[in-house]
């Protein structure tokens, strides 16, 4: 990574401004360090523990009670008792309702006279096994060695008890749901000398209980696969797994496609499909074809082979790729899928060596790499070119919409959208070649219009001949045209002299006439005509509810429907005539970006269907504010025009015989089942999944292959065809297959199934389905492949040891959570899963956290081993028990950023974070409640954390980090965000981590046994087996860190 944007001590340059140099000389993991950044000198330690934190080397009381209350009701690290989860196997075997393994030896339990029926209590250690050995979370009288599968586990930091109880009273919390409420007892202890002694006389007190720390942790994950991979490039014919999809890492292309660009679930794929029936895994493949590479790695190599195409199977049409093979003294190639003989073009004829290799292989890109690109014949033009026309006429055309109407005014949302487009055309306003300007042309031969609506539309004539714009307007909404036949697409930088000037007067022209209904719907019929004949991208902004005009929408949120089976009508798209215009679009290569700043409901399941169909993308900033937001959209803007887009596009998959297509999820235009996938548009952000079935056998003797080719036109007007080669071995083993599985790509898999299905089905079936699908694949690996183990032991594959983690953060996020959630929003989720980057979507299910407060002195800046390396402090776990007092957090989740602040922050650290000028007026509550970004000071910390947060940006997909949303302990409302962030706690309608574990393994024990119902998805109070079962779950939830199985 270059880290030539970074800043060092003293040098007072924009922070946010993004400044990307040449690739980084020499090897990977060899670069030197950037020119002029120089490590600050004289940092003495953390100079904030003191007055921020309470130790217990300090001699003051450790357990005092704090201030003010943690608002989120504390994790489960807050409850004393046993180590683990407040006492959870003490507790439950005082109630009578384990067995006699969680008890003391030989003993019985009442209950466990019936086949030992809560036995998914004990969660014991795994025996000792080989490196592949499942992970199986332990108990015992010691933590240490517990997980001994889970190589390299960074110790977590000690973390101080802070008792929910003060005075008597429990503290409330500020959140309708929080994170693991507090257990209030009826007599409380008045001092902690009286509390620990009452919790060390408990049963069970010396261990036997499920340690937090121990089970599965993602960042822990994230950490060690970046370590690996800060030193190590991975190359894709490695013998295992790719490494998870938050790791920044160097793809060496040994012919099979980088796992940047497809993803397989299982890269041993099962031969038959009662093999992968065993496993209970999907096989399926995760694609983003124009994914982003690394400046260090080699380009996409772009071949043109003239008129006659590149090579080609005469049977399946497979692109020529690595691993078909030549006979005949390389007559003949024999394709890889179909296995069919095909003859060898004499143009493209070459002798073979001893082993069947071309002689000439090695100066062939389509036979050495996994990824390749073809320029493509004329026939495969969308619109081939006309006489005089030259590839550069057909390059990429922008159309920009902007919503004029009175809310677009009123709220800032326009002037932030004009303020996007300048940059996104012109950098920042100075010349192109001024130093830093930041400044990034477009493609050669790129026309940009613009239009304007209220109830009426506005074209301008933006001639460079002109002296100012000229504006049209067209009353008529039944049919609109463009009325100009010159002047109205026009090269941005030729007309830039009348482009400047009008967005600039914009925000003031319709000032007197501040329509409150925009006509959206006509507008974009408009918008169609105008590119009706070459394609192209249309960027729309928009602030109210479209009620004006053919296609009006209504408000048709309905609270009463939330929670019922009806709700789902809430995300379908309501009126046909936007239908229309979406299929419309695709059919001419049109694709659009919405960006939306409403201030109340704005019917977003209609207006993000067009983008959807069409390939775009939704940009959504409910409440809009523009002091807050403005720095974001205006970022997105910037992201969204100079990312690597593709329009007029067409995909085809194709697989190895035995396998056949079965279904895709994904943002397109699919005309009949199992077609080709149509998108208008195609960026570098946008990803799809692939499902795959047998028709057949595969012989474990044969590789699987798997081809995707994406037929597009580039935005510089080249029509392209960009193949993508993966290979997986075959195997007739299960156990063998489970190796190799992919968890991030089962989890997007599972992600963009479950949000596909929204439109259709009930929430409260689609998350049952979830729940069914984990509970499957973890108990077909138990009864098939973990071998002998005792039945109170929770197995987990060691490829999916962080998957029942995954799926619980799927079940809150906010596309399918329960609980009542407003339509907009959930569109608005269901749609990023379907279409998020790899990258983004693992952190928008599982969000970074880093702590700031208490940073090395080497974190923020380039490691002094590695230079090309920035120092990140390790991320902690998304729980509130990790919180610590008076601490300073980044929180990351890949759409949102958030600064949380502790209450009792320290004033030093304040004024390091944001100048002294904020301790002088009153500290935490005198900063700007929309901050959006650190300001400039000339601190180490400041440094340091202004350089992780332009890393957080640089590792984002669709959005851009335009700037921090703060959040400070009961004083700003993005604390209820903050809140849902902490995946690990019990908050958006489902059970914490620790409670999810136990009752995923109850699932997996009576799905063993075959006692578990298909429609047993731990929602219904039936679940209990008898009346006793029930009332013993009930008082289990009066206890500290207790609640029932289901809730």
């Amino acid at each position: 990574m270059d880290h030539s944007g970074y800043q060092a001590l003293g040098q007072n340059d924009d922070p946010n401004r993004q400044q990307y140099g040449a690739p980084p000389p020499g090897p990977y993991g060899q670069q030197p360090p950037p020119a002029g950044y120089a490590q600050p000198q004289g940092y003495q330690g953390n100079p904030y523990d003191a007055q921020a934190r309470i130790t217990p080397s300090q001699s003051q009381n450790p357990y005092a009670p704090p201030i003010a209350p943690p608002p989120y009701g504390g994790g489960q690290e807050y409850q004393q008792g046993p180590p683990g989860v407040a006492g959870l196997t003490a507790q439950l075997g005082g109630m009578g309702i384990t067995d006699g393994a969680m008890g003391a030896p030989g003993t019985v339990s009442k209950t466990s006279k019936k086949k030992q029926r809560h036995a998914f209590h004990e969660i014991d250690q795994a025996p000792a096994a080989a490196p592949t050995t499942p992970f199986s979370p332990g108990v015992g009288p010691q933590f240490g060695g517990q997980f001994a599968s889970q190589a390299g586990q960074i110790p977590q930091q000690q973390q101080q008890f802070t008792p929910a109880f003060h005075g008597g009273v429990q503290a409330s919390s500020q959140f309708p749901v929080p994170a693991n409420p507090q257990f209030t007892p009826a007599n409380p202890p008045t001092s902690s000398a009286q509390y620990n002694a009452s919790v060390s006389g408990r049963p069970g007190s010396a261990g036997n209980s499920v340690d937090p720390n121990t089970i599965p942790s993602i960042p822990n994950a994230r950490l060690q696969a970046q370590l690996l991979y800060n030193s190590n490039q991975y190359p894709t014919l490695a013998q295992h797994p790719p490494p998870p999809t938050t790791t920044d890492f160097a793809v060496v292309d040994q012919g099979n496609a980088s796992p940047k660009f497809a993803r397989l679930t299982m890269y041993t794929v099962p031969a038959t499909s009662d093999v992968l029936a065993s496993t209970s895994l999907p096989l399926a493949w995760i694609l983003q074809p124009l994914a982003k590479q690394r400046p260090d790695e080699a380009p996409i190599p772009v071949l043109d082979f003239g008129e006659q195409g590149p090579p080609r199977c005469r049977r399946c049409r497979t692109y020529i790729n690595p691993f078909m093979t030549f006979i005949q003294g390389g007559g003949k190639f024999v394709c890889n899928m179909c296995s069919f003989p095909n003859d060898v073009a004499q143009e493209y004829f070459s002798p073979v060596d001893m082993n069947g290799r071309r002689l000439d292989r090695e100066q062939r890109p389509e036979l050495i790499r996994g990824v390749v690109e073809y320029v493509v014949p004329k026939e495969y033009w969308a619109r081939p070119l006309e006489k005089g026309e030259v590839v550069e006429d057909r390059a990429l055309r922008w159309l920009f919409l902007i919503d004029v109407s009175a809310e677009a005014q009123t709220r800032g949302g326009l002037s932030a959208v004009v303020a996007g487009i300048k940059k996104a055309l012109y950098g920042d306003g100075l010349s192109e070649d001024a130093e830093g300007s930041g400044f990034q042309r477009l493609a050669s031969g790129t026309k940009i219009g613009i239009m304007t609506y209220d109830k009426e539309i506005q074209y301008y004539n933006l001639n460079a001949s002109l002296d100012q714009a000229q504006m049209l307007v067209m009353p008529d909404l039944e049919d609109p045209f463009v009325p100009l036949s010159t002047g109205f697409f026009v090269d941005p930088y030729e007309s830039r002299n009348v482009i400047e000037p009008l967005l600039d007067t914009l925000p003031n022209l319709f000032n007197q006439i501040r329509s409150p209904e925009p006509a959206l719907l006509p507008t974009l019929f408009a918008a169609l005509d105008a590119l009706e004949k070459t394609g192209g991208k249309i960027i729309c902004s928009l602030s109210a509810l479209p009620t004006f005009g053919p296609g009006r929408l209504v408000l048709r949120e309905d609270t009463k429907l939330f929670g019922t089976d009806k709700e789902r009508t809430l995300f379908q798209a309501e009126h046909q005539s936007w239908r229309k215009v979406a299929n419309k679009m695709v059919d001419a290569g049109i694709g659009i970006d919405f960006f939306l700043t409403p201030h109340t409901y704005v019917d977003n399941a209609t207006i993000g269907h067009v983008s959807s169909t069409t390939g775009g993308d939704v940009f959504f900033y409910p409440n809009f504010v523009e002091a807050r937001d403005s720095s974001r959209l205006i970022a997105d803007m910037v992201h969204t025009v100079h990312r690597e887009t593709g329009y007029q596009a067409l995909m085809k998959v194709r697989c190895s015989n035995g396998l056949q297509v079965s279904g895709y999820a994904g943002n397109f235009y699919q005309r009949t089942t199992g077609g080709d996938l149509e998108f208008g548009v195609i960026d570098a952000d946008k990803s799809m999944s692939v499902s795959f079935s047998y028709d057949g056998k595969l012989d474990p003797k044969v590789d699987a292959h798997f081809q995707a080719a994406l037929l597009y036109t580039t935005r510089g007007g080249e029509r392209r065809v960009r193949c993508i080669n993966v290979v997986a071995a075959v195997t007739s083993d299960g156990k063998e297959a489970l190796k190799y599985v992919d968890q991030d790509a089962v989890v997007s898999l599972l992600a963009k199934e479950a949000a596909s299905k929204m439109v259709d089905r009930p929430l409260k079936e689609i998350r049952g389905t979830v729940i069914n699908k984990c509970v499957e694949i973890l108990a077909a690996y138990r009864k098939n492949f973990s071998g002998p183990s005792p039945p109170g032991q929770l197995i987990l594959p060691e490829a999916l040891k962080e998957f029942a983690l995954f799926i619980l953060c799927l079940l809150k996020c906010r596309a399918i959570r329960g609980g009542s959630v407003s339509s907009d929003m959930r569109t608005h989720s269901m749609r990023l899963l379907k279409s998020m980057p790899f990258a983004d979507l693992s952190k928008y299910l599982y969000p970074l956290i880093l702590p700031i407060h208490n940073l090395s002195e080497h974190h923020g800046f380039p490691e002094a081993e590695n230079p090309s390396v920035l120092s990140i402090p390790p991320s902690i776990r998304a729980s509130f028990s990790r919180i610590d007092e008076g601490g300073v957090y980044l929180i990351d989740n890949s759409q949102t950023c958030i600064l949380w602040i502790h209450a009792h922050v320290s004033p030093n650290l304040l004024a390091d974070l944001f100048g002294e000028e904020v301790v002088d007026k009153g500290g935490l509550s005198a900063l700007d409640p929309y901050l959006d970004n650190l300001p400039i000071v000339d601190t180490h910390l400041n440094v340091q954390v202004r350089n992780l947060v332009q890393w957080i940006g640089e590792g984002r997909g669709g959005r851009r980090l335009g700037g921090l949303q703060l959040a400070r302990q009961g004083l700003d409302g993005a604390e209820y965000e903050f809140a849902g962030m902490l995946m690990e706690d019990r908050n958006n309608e489902e059970k914490s981590y620790v409670d999810w574990l136990v009752h995923v393994h109850r699932f997996v024990q009576l799905e063993i046994s075959g006692q578990r119902r298909a429609d047993d998805s731990g929602s219904s109070s039936s679940n209990y087996s008898s009346p006793a079962e029930a009332a013993a779950a009930v008082q289990a939830a009066s206890f500290a860190g207790l609640r029932p199985p289901y809730w």
